[in-house]
């Protein structure tokens, strides 16, 4: 079963949101990221009925939402430190 918590850590005073699956805690933005890939990949073969161009979007994009995901972690846990 997943199940959305929030966790605080000694590196994240404010904590972060976490989805577990099967005893893992996984980052939120992490899982939105697949979602946005996976959308934007079946909408694009949908669309175009090109496979290249629907994987290598679908790539770009889950790639983006996972490093802007991390990087508004990486910067609240700054902002929470400084």
């Amino acid at each position: 079963m997943a199940m959305v918590t929030r966790r605080a850590t000694a590196a994240s005073l404010g904590g972060t949101s976490t989805v577990d699956i099967a005893g893992s805690a996984w980052p939120l933005y992490k899982l939105q990221a697949l979602v946005v890939g996976l959308v934007v990949g079946l909408l694009l073969l949908v669309v175009t009925s090109s496979v290249d161009v629907a994987v290598l979007a679908a790539a770009g994009a889950a790639t983006l939402r996972w490093v802007l995901g991390s990087a508004m972690l990486v910067g609240s846990r700054h902002a929470h430190h400084g």
